[in-house]
């Protein structure tokens, strides 16, 4: 099943209330902070032998890549917000 199936409702109330684009973006931002969770819950019983208290490495950098890809998104948003408003008050 397709993304665009599964978040069928939740992606038609973002693109409703913030335009196509944005809505997209936004629940993009939704799916990467959901998997965020599941990866810090795992690092919870996935440890590191070298770094006592610390998650796994590899949980480490998936956090990190998914921390990064959400960063990249909101700042997508952001301009897009920006374009948007600019737009307006140009016309």
């Amino acid at each position: 099943m397709s993304v665009y199936q599964e978040r069928e409702s939740e992606l038609e109330r973002c693109e409703f209330s913030m335009g196509v684009e944005r809505g997209r973006l936004a629940v993009t931002l939704d799916l990467l902070t959901d998997a965020l969770v599941l990866v810090g819950q795992h690092g919870v019983y996935c440890q590191s032998a070298r770094q006592p208290g610390r998650p796994a490495m590899d949980i480490q950098l998936i956090s990190k890549c998914i921390a990064d890809a959400k960063e990249l998104v909101a700042g997508v948003m952001e301009k897009l917000e920006k374009g948007g408003r600019e737009g307006a008050t140009a016309g």
